[in-house]
């Protein structure tokens, strides 16, 4: 079965795990680190899993290797939303 991640206006969409590793490698991190987090995840009981566990479970991950990543992961997802919401990607 395929997990969901329930987004924060309430929809549902498919897990993709390779959103969590592009994302993870912008904000710095090596593809070794950002598959180990994006494969810690997708292990997670739950069918279903909302979008702040995920941004949660990624910032404090970042934070444990570099106190910087953080602070980029956010400014990386904060741009891409921005450009899905005027319809740029």
């Amino acid at each position: 079965m395929v997990k969901k991640v329930i987004k924060r206006e309430g929809h549902t969409e498919d897990f993709v795990k390779e959103k969590i590793v592009v994302s993870v490698i912008k904000a710095g991190a090596s593809p070794e680190i950002a598959r180990k987090i994006a494969d810690t995840i997708e292990k997670q009981p739950e069918e279903s899993i909302r979008t702040s566990y995920i941004r949660q479970h990624i910032l404090d991950e970042l934070k444990l290797h570099n106190p910087e990543w953080p602070k980029r992961w956010y400014n990386y997802d904060k741009n891409i939303k921005r450009l899905h919401k005027y319809g740029l990607k």
